[in-house]
């Protein structure tokens, strides 16, 4: 790909993303879509959501209360085990499973609707096709991405609290107060803010993907590999200027 059909993929990916969202105000709305769409992403993540966060907590508290105990400040495995879950590896963690699993089904079902002119028919009967099949995405992803977030951030301190209170032997008071300490604005506004990006980041790259589909079946596979590969680097990337500009604007410095 040379660099004119590089700028011209971005050019069609923006104006993908500004009609999708300007689709959110304008009528038609496509309610049952976004209700369908929402109980996709939601419910059909809630477990790999739930299990994978859990084990993050797991993992990362047992390698910090193994390495604090060497010097003697194992009693603060808490407030290190929330602060990264809520800040940063809670909110990566849940939007790249998000990506592997909503992103590649959007990406792959609107691809399979381009392969079999279904979003011709679309056009003819006057329906247009960002309004109907990518805004409603837009809007789940941006809804439903926090609020498996959220559930995901408490999975992953439950189960820091049993490694610590269970395994390391520690006060289950003492590490619940310190999650208390560490609940301010900055940290929730931080953990919170983030969804919202990558949510949106992930509905347009995958929807994208799937209405650039190419090609039978070979161009679904590679639309569908490319979503998430795609997602997945503007997860990383957006989220180190995030918390680069999120650092600046409460005055952290590094």
């Amino acid at each position: 790909m040379n660099v004119r059909d590089t700028i011209s993929r971005l050019q069609d990916f923006y104006i993908l993303s500004v009609k999708a969202t300007l689709g959110i105000v304008r009528r038609p709305r496509y309610f049952r879509e976004i209700i369908e769409q929402m109980d996709y992403m939601g419910m059909g993540s809630l477990f790999i959501v739930f299990l994978v966060s859990l084990f993050i907590g797991m993992a990362l508290s047992l390698q910090i209360s193994a390495e604090l105990s060497e010097m003697g400040l194992k009693m603060y495995t808490g407030k290190i085990v929330g602060l990264s879950i809520i800040r940063e590896i809670g909110p990566v963690a849940i939007a790249l499973s998000f990506a592997g699993r909503v992103g590649s089904g959007m990406a792959s079902e609107i691809g399979s609707m381009i392969l079999g002119h279904q979003v011709d028919i679309m056009r003819v009967h006057g329906v247009n096709p960002v309004k109907k099949l990518v805004t409603p995405r837009v809007i789940s992803a941006v809804i439903m991405l926090p609020a498996l977030t959220i559930i995901g951030d408490a999975a992953s301190l439950f189960g820091g609290y049993y490694i610590s209170v269970f395994v390391s032997h520690q006060s289950g008071a003492f590490y619940w107060s310190q999650i208390k300490d560490i609940m301010d604005f900055e940290n929730i506004f931080a953990g919170v803010t983030k969804p919202f990006i990558f949510g949106y980041l992930i509905a347009c790259i995958s929807c994208y993907m799937g209405l650039s589909t190419r090609g039978g079946a070979r161009g679904l596979r590679q639309a569908t590999t490319s979503a998430v590969v795609y997602s997945t680097i503007m997860i990383i990337v957006s989220d180190f200027l995030l918390t680069r500009v999120l650092l600046i604007v409460w005055g952290s410095t590094v």
